[in-house]
């Protein structure tokens, strides 16, 4: 490991290739939404499994897809930074199977933690069906909706002054089915989960080598960076902070497939890598 000096000049072929399709998945995305109306989020956005617009396929497709030109362009920054430092000292084999490990164990977590969350939604849906009242319902969107729009607050507060009316109890039912129903039908999409592995196995291979953050301007070595990325996207993750659409539990899982998989490697091999 002292002895390697990567080529910081060269891109190797999966990291290019990455970058390539990326690039592609997000001008077609553009193009079929702007020219023929459809949206590719449907098709290749990962979805949970209870969604009726869930396939097999989009566990592999959605580290392919993004939101914006931000999230590529630092998603792809830091691919093309990472990525093909790894890739020199892995070789192509290794890199590969690395990066989409990461990408799937990220996606895996994130659909375990969407389906605590759904059972969670359910559990409180048939509480709610055997005593149906306007705090059940603002219970349960103090927990799972917390920044709903007002009218929802100002329709509990008209029910709770005549807690039997039978419209406000089918108002309140439908509530409820429209905010599970929405919670399953939501995207994930990206290629965050792998590049958070990308950034843990970096601090690992390189812990002392010293990174400049963009945000503030300062060097910090790799392995204070990867600690403290992974410190604040499982603060964030316990925190459940709804609406900030971002899947931490998915930056988490691509950390944590990438640190497992670097551990089996290290036990069953004579190199580290």
């Amino acid at each position: 490991m002292s002895n390697f000096r990567p080529n910081i000049m060269s891109i190797p072929p999966v990291v290019k290739n990455l970058l390539i399709i990326n690039v592609i998945f997000f001008l077609g995305d553009s193009l079929f939404g702007s020219v023929f109306g459809q949206d590719p989020v449907r098709l290749f956005g990962l979805y949970f499994f209870k969604s009726e617009y869930f396939m097999p396929w989009q566990y592999i497709s959605h580290m392919f897809m993004h939101g914006d030109f931000t999230h590529l362009l630092f998603n792809m920054f830091a691919l093309f930074m990472f990525g093909r430092i790894l890739e020199q000292v892995w070789g192509t084999k290794r890199f590969l199977i690395y990066y989409f490990a990461c990408g799937l164990g990220a996606a895996a977590l994130h659909t375990l933690f969407v389906w605590f969350d759904y059972s969670s939604m359910n559990s409180a849906y048939v509480a709610f069906q055997n005593t149906p009242s306007p705090t059940l319902l603002a219970d349960f969107l103090g927990d799972h909706i917390p920044h709903a729009q007002q009218w929802v607050y100002d329709f509990i507060d008209k029910w709770q002054e005549n807690p039997d009316s039978p419209n406000y109890i089918n108002q309140g039912t439908q509530i409820f089915q429209k905010v599970i129903s929405e919670s399953i039908n939501v995207p994930t999409v990206g290629a965050s989960g792998a590049v958070f592995g990308l950034l843990l196995a970096f601090g690992m291979l390189f812990p002392n080598t010293e990174l400049m953050l963009l945000f503030p301007p300062i060097p910090i070595k790799a392995k204070y960076l990867v600690i403290i990325l992974g410190v604040a996207e499982f603060y964030f993750a316990m925190r459940n902070a709804a609406g900030d659409n971002v899947a931490h539990f998915a930056h988490l899982g691509g950390m944590i497939f990438g640190f497992i998989l670097i551990k089996y490697w290290n036990k069953h091999s004579s190199k580290f890598y």
